[in-house]
């Protein structure tokens, strides 16, 4: 697969692009390289501090950056519904709208909405997001909507019976769930979108250490963070698939972007393959038909 330079991408300028998560980790990453772009970037962050230091830095990078502030919180059906009326009053495109918002392993809480915190900010507010923010995605040509995956996605199945850990709560599973749960809402999303402009990725990043490891007890942080420099990436090489996901001209509908190295753990961004069972297509439209009803929204049915 030929190598992607992101230097080589060309300005989009007047385009707009919503970056969910924007303050920290991959997310600033992100924007930081969109805005460097010519994106208008909207900083969609719950942590409004945050994002303002976030702005800020990119702009001492890039002072010619257009970058907006909006308050989401993707915890909140509530702040989502506010979030995405008040962007659509704003704006009549949207060409990219990246999915990168969550949090990883933390201890058992729920959403605003009383959802498990993992599946409810990963997956179910981002696609939520995705159904308000559709209108506009389908009148924009070549929008592009990129969700973040992981390679946890291979750590379990889709439990339709516990998703919101009504049984028993193990949050590595809830984590690995939500992640596969992304992948299946990106595939799903492309075959839904096959008569249209709009173009469903998936991403990841392989292995980093970002602000969404936080819940990890120290006493494994600390080997992890010997090895860090062999096995994992910094989250500047780290959101490279998502850039390769989000700007290359070639890359098409249905695709899936990670590092090249052992394991996928770093490396340069390219096409990858996941498992089956993200794959399977009943399983995918199950989980379509519970999220539609789970957020009272229907959308590309």
């Amino acid at each position: 697969m030929e190598k992607f330079d992101l230097e080589k991408i060309p300005s989009h300028e007047g385009e707009v692009a919503i970056v969910t998560g924007a303050n920290a980790g991959l997310g600033y990453e992100t924007a930081l390289q969109l805005a460097r772009k010519d994106f208008e970037v909207i900083l969609a962050c719950r942590d409004q501090k945050k994002a303002t230091k976030a702005r800020s830095k990119i702009l001492k990078a890039y002072p010619k950056g257009k970058l907006h502030i909006m308050t989401l919180d993707l915890g909140s059906f509530k702040s989502i519904k506010t979030f995405a009326d008040k962007f659509i009053s704003n704006y009549n495109q949207l060409q990219l709208l990246v999915n990168n918002a969550g949090l990883m392993m933390p201890p058992y809480q729920t959403t605003d909405d009383g959802f498990e915190s993992q599946f409810g900010i990963n997956y179910l507010g981002h696609f939520l997001l995705t159904g308000l923010l559709m209108p506009v995605l389908l009148t924009t040509s070549g929008a592009r909507v990129i969700s973040l995956s992981s390679m946890a996605h291979k750590w379990t199945d889709f439990d339709f019976e516990k998703y919101n850990a009504q049984k028993e709560y193990s949050k590595t599973k809830a984590y690995g769930m939500s992640k596969l749960a992304c992948l299946m809402f990106a595939y799903e999303l492309d075959r839904r979108l096959h008569n249209t402009s709009v173009k469903s990725l998936a991403a990841h990043p392989g292995v980093s250490l970002t602000s969404i490891a936080r819940h990890i007890p120290a006493p494994v942080m600390i080997p992890v963070k010997l090895i860090a420099p062999i096995f994992f990436q910094p989250p500047k090489k780290a959101a490279l698939p998502i850039l390769r996901a989000a700007l290359d001209p070639k890359a098409q509908s249905g695709e899936y972007y990670g590092p090249d190295g052992f394991m996928q753990y770093k490396g340069n961004p390219v096409k990858v393959d996941s498992n089956d069972y993200s794959k399977d297509k009943s399983h995918a439209k199950e989980l379509w038909r519970l999220s539609q009803e789970l957020v009272n929204l229907k959308y590309l049915d």
